[in-house]
């Protein structure tokens, strides 16, 4: 009898302790939050101006690392996007060669189809390449990034899909998967026709993905010129000579799409994206794409506030094997704040109060709100670091007994 009431008391303090944690977690944001990073070193405040002028019809500024749009106008407003569309199709045509569909090696026969658009294309881009003639692909895929060669835009299409419009409903499933939702394509070389629209936002998204996705072939945009069948041609991105960051990406126009021009810089560890649609010049699309990636330089800074596989919390665990489930994020978190904002970034974790097992590694637990001056900017899944599988038969047991006398404490 002395043994049993013994094992009352024991029984009764451990379901004691554990009711006061379990009060603890009640509230779905701990009442820690997450160690928020090391203190910036101290630097003088700086004013954040509004964005340039820019001269166009819709823009975007957008940091590669987070995918953070930092300043835009008329972002998702469809526009017609001219020979930007041949990033799509760069994008496609890298996809289909990592996918081993194609290869650089490929000898391309050149169509009357092709052909012809190199003489009536867009904006009179062509390649020069020979109608009926054999052309590697790796020149087709230089002469559509350097020259931006309408000619050499269909006949990579038309190579790797067939026809143009069954490589449309590539790009089209393509865009779909990397989230461009206000974005159609009717055709490789971005000739005006019906129903072709994008936006600065959607190019963006894609401009960030084929740098991410397949730098090698993004590098050759940074190449300022190219020679094919005798013929020797400069890049069209006059930035590429203006700003020795700058390496990338893509010109365009049409009577009715404007100048348009896709840019980039890395400058250090940080990158910029700007999209300039339907500019009134060939100059107002540079200085514009050049004073955006400016601006983003000089007023925005990218940190990296948590480290993927690293855990940041270790809740109690019922039921399982272990006491402790580690919980993490699954990529590094990074944010883009404006210079001197570092301080104002807060992490908080919403937890639920109890956690049963099992869960499997990777398996999202919670959410990690990460926030500025109160207002949250980015949400991560928290997730299961390792396998938490179910413990024993008594550990099971047991559990089930403390967490009886925890549910009555909260009574």
């Amino acid at each position: 009898m002395n043994l049993f009431r013994h094992s009352l008391h024991v029984l009764a303090a451990a379901s004691l302790a554990f009711g006061v944690s379990a009060i603890a977690q009640q509230n779905p944001i701990p009442p820690k939050p997450v160690p928020n990073p090391a203190p910036a070193p101290a630097a003088m405040q700086v004013p954040v101006p509004p964005p340039p002028d820019v001269d166009a019809r819709s823009w975007v500024l957008m940091d590669y690392a987070t995918g953070q749009i930092l300043a835009s106008k008329e972002a998702d407003t469809r526009v017609v996007p001219a020979s930007i569309t041949k990033v799509m199709t760069d994008y496609v045509i890298s996809a289909q060669i990592a996918s081993g569909k194609i290869h650089l090696t490929d000898q391309v026969s050149i169509s009357e189809h092709a052909w012809r658009a190199g003489g009536a294309g867009t904006d009179g881009s062509t390649s020069f390449l020979q109608l009926n003639s054999q052309v590697p692909l790796k020149d087709l895929l230089y002469g559509m990034i350097i020259q931006s060669g309408n000619d050499a835009a269909i006949a990579l299409a038309e190579h790797t899909a067939g026809s143009e419009d069954t490589f449309a409903s590539l790009m089209n499933a393509y865009a779909k998967q990397l989230g461009m939702v206000n974005s159609h394509f009717v055709n490789a070389s971005g000739y005006p026709v019906d129903n072709h629209y994008t936006t600065a936002h959607d190019i963006a998204i894609l401009t960030r993905a084929l740098i991410h996705d397949y730098p090698d072939d993004y590098a050759i945009s940074a190449i300022k010129e190219f020679e094919w069948n005798g013929i020797k041609q400069g890049n069209r991105n006059t930035l590429l000579w203006r700003d020795p960051t700058v390496d990338g990406v893509k010109t365009g126009h049409t009577a009715e799409a404007g100048f348009c021009l896709d840019a980039s810089a890395k400058r250090g560890d940080e990158r910029m994206i700007a999209i300039v649609m339907g500019a009134s010049s060939e100059k107002a699309r540079a200085d514009s794409a050049i004073a955006l990636l400016n601006y983003g330089f000089r007023f925005f800074e990218t940190h990296k506030l948590y480290e993927a596989g690293k855990a940041l919390s270790t809740p109690r665990l019922w039921k399982g094997e272990d006491n402790q489930l580690p919980l993490g994020v699954a990529q590094d978190v990074l944010v883009t704040v404006k210079t001197g904002d570092y301080d104002k970034l807060k992490a908080v974790m919403d937890i639920p109060s109890t956690l049963i097992a099992p869960f499997k590694k990777g398996q999202q637990v919670g959410t990690l709100h990460v926030t500025e001056d109160g207002q949250i900017i980015e949400d991560v899944p928290l997730i299961a670091l390792n396998d938490a599988p179910q413990g024993g038969f008594f550990k099971r047991l047991w559990d089930t007994i403390l967490l009886w006398f925890h549910g009555s404490g909260k009574k």
